[in-house]
């Protein structure tokens, strides 16, 4: 952790290979930052952005999808924690910072990105939890998110699903050896 401009302890991100990180993955990374001081500090989305658009790195970001999530995740905060809730053991306040700002991006994401797959969400959520978050809170992310998604994109994850049970008989079938049926 280290000291931010608004003097609240804030998330120092740790040095990854550049040619890893999509400019979308940044921009998440930023934006969980910006939603971790949110959460302690109160700081509004504006001051957040200008704050960020300063730090190291900042400028491989997608900016725009990153002021879209973490406008967005903060504006209607209230209302994805809602649709979290019925998915979480406990209540959103009661989660660690890390974890809530993390399923804020991703719930946000699938209720208004539909051109960034349920899936790519799912990964990129569990990725920041791996990072960022508590030891297991990879797994607990992977859950309520999975859960979520059911309920945000059913037809997307129908599909998804169907094509998986496809795959895996497929891949169960006998394949006959080109030598034998000479």
């Amino acid at each position: 952790m280290a000291e931010s401009i608004a003097g609240v302890q804030s998330m120092t991100l740790p040095l990854v290979s550049p040619a890893r990180r999509s400019s979308r993955r940044r921009s998440r990374e930023f934006a969980l930052q910006g939603l971790y001081q949110w959460q302690l500090a109160g700081t509004d989305a504006a001051t957040i952005e200008q704050q960020m658009s300063a730090a190291k790195g900042f400028d491989k970001t997608d900016r725009s999808y990153f002021s879209s999530l973490l406008a967005g995740a903060i504006r209607e905060a209230q209302r994805l924690e809602q649709s979290l809730q019925p998915y979480l053991d406990r209540k959103c306040a009661e989660l660690s910072p890390v974890e809530r700002a993390i399923l804020l991006i991703a719930a946000y994401e699938l209720e208004n990105q539909p051109d960034v797959p349920y899936r790519v969400v799912i990964n990129e959520a569990v990725e920041l939890a791996r990072s960022y978050g508590g030891t297991d809170g990879f797994k607990y992310v992977n859950g309520v998110l999975d859960k979520l998604a059911a309920d945000k994109r059913p037809h997307e994850f129908a599909r998804n699903r169907l094509e998986h049970i496809s795959k895996k008989r497929h891949s169960n079938e006998p394949q006959i050896n080109a030598d034998k049926r000479r």
